[in-house]
């Protein structure tokens, strides 16, 4: 599996659980941060997204990415799962 198959797949397991605590059909919208040391651009990310996610709850689901330049911020090689919207 490579690294940015592995992230998509972490981030799909939160998204699908947080969906699931809120007993939602679908997700519409996510919203992530990827931190200035994510290693991986906002387009690359959105591929690996939309790649990784077909046939999940998000499938076709609005993505929003939202970068931080900070190097010195603690989470600056994170990728954050900042917000989901859902579908009930």
């Amino acid at each position: 599996m490579t690294h940015e198959l592995s992230l998509i797949s972490n981030l799909l397991s939160k998204i699908e659980t947080i969906a699931r605590e809120q007993n939602a059909e679908r997700v519409t919208q996510v919203k992530v941060k990827l931190g200035a040391l994510s290693h991986i651009s906002a387009d690359h990310f959105r591929g690996h997204f939309v790649d990784g996610v077909v046939g999940s709850i998000a499938e076709g689901a609005q993505l929003d990415i939202v970068t931080n330049d900070d190097t010195s911020d603690p989470q600056a090689q994170s990728i954050l799962l900042e917000s989901i919207e859902v579908e009930p």
